[in-house]
């Protein structure tokens, strides 16, 4: 078989829950692929990457396990090949640091996906990284770094969200997409992903603030009547402030948010959760700091995210 003249760099920049899930697919069926058109690379640090170096990844995912061994697993940016796509899955207070190592490296064709929760995402990395296409995205996925090089995903499988670059609305990454498509990854394209951020940020950002505010598991908070008054409290917020931004909202942008947590099992914690119970630092900041930020902007009350953030800095 003659081998290809051009292959593809896909670099992975954050492996935990949501890096380790998607990236790890995919890195697993480019393994797999005798003449693969790709190479996969990771960015990760400390004990985490010395184990993925050691061992590779192990991904524990609800459609079987399997062990994720990427082209390279590096600890910055610039020790990897310049990147045709990467996959953006920092943390919120990684984000800027992560987006300059992207400037200082990438070119004018790499494309960026943020998959963050955020609906601002897309203009704070654009805010440093001036050139390529950056489209902007979300995932639904239920995973967390159950230790040193292992991924664990639990409900249903993970979905990718993303679409056009707003400077760019005619650019659409075929060669990606097919990508995805082979990796057996689920996604969705959209000419306008607004939507579909605003839609996920109305279930994340509520189930994450009180469920790191209440100490609660999703299935705790949704049979605890004092929690939900909270959550659908802060759904309706982020409803309205969608409106303010010229975001068209489904009527029932909230039953479905709902219908999502309770798709996942009882004794789920969400990732804000986790990090304020384990004393690190958090995407408070992506959630309710930017809830209350655009409340005042719009000059929209928001008394429900008020309290429940301020229990979390408290």
């Amino acid at each position: 078989m003659t081998p290809r003249s051009h292959v593809s760099q896909l670099l992975v920049l954050g492996v935990g829950g949501v890096g380790g899930y998607f990236g790890g697919k995919i890195a697993a069926a480019v393994a797999a692929d005798p003449d693969p058109a790709w190479r996969v690379h990771f960015v990760a640090r400390g004990v985490h990457l010395a184990r993925i170096r050691q061992n590779g990844l192990a991904l524990h995912a609800t459609d079987g396990d399997v062990v994720c061994r990427p082209a390279s697993a590096v600890a910055a940016v610039s020790e990897a090949p310049v990147p045709d796509v990467v996959l953006l899955c920092v943390k919120g207070y990684d984000l800027r640091g992560a987006s300059r190592q992207l400037a200082s490296h990438c070119d004018a064709g790499t494309v960026v996906v943020p998959v963050l929760n955020g609906v601002d995402v897309y203009d704070r990395v654009r805010a440093v990284v001036r050139t390529g296409y950056v489209l902007p995205g979300c995932a639904l996925v239920g995973t967390h770094l159950d230790r040193p090089g292992v991924v664990r995903q639990e409900g249903e499988e993970g979905r990718l969200f993303f679409g056009a670059d707003p400077a760019h609305p005619d650019f659409v990454p075929e060669s990606f997409l097919g990508l995805l498509e082979r990796s057996g990854v689920s996604y969705r394209w959209f000419d306008d992903p607004r939507p579909a951020l605003w839609e996920k940020f109305v279930f994340i950002a509520a189930f994450g603030l009180v469920t790191a505010a209440d100490g609660k598991t999703l299935g705790e908070v949704l049979t605890d009547e004092v929690a939900m008054d909270d959550v659908t409290g802060i759904m309706g917020e982020v409803v309205e402030l969608a409106a303010r931004e010229g975001v068209a909202m489904p009527a029932d942008a909230i039953d479905i948010a709902l219908g999502k947590a309770r798709s996942f099992p009882y004794e789920t914690k969400t990732s804000l959760q986790r990090d304020v119970e384990a004393g690190r630092r958090h995407e408070g900041d992506l959630f309710g700091a930017t809830i209350l930020r655009l409340g005042e902007r719009h000059g929209v009350r928001t008394p429900h995210t008020r309290q429940v953030f301020a229990r979390i800095e408290a």
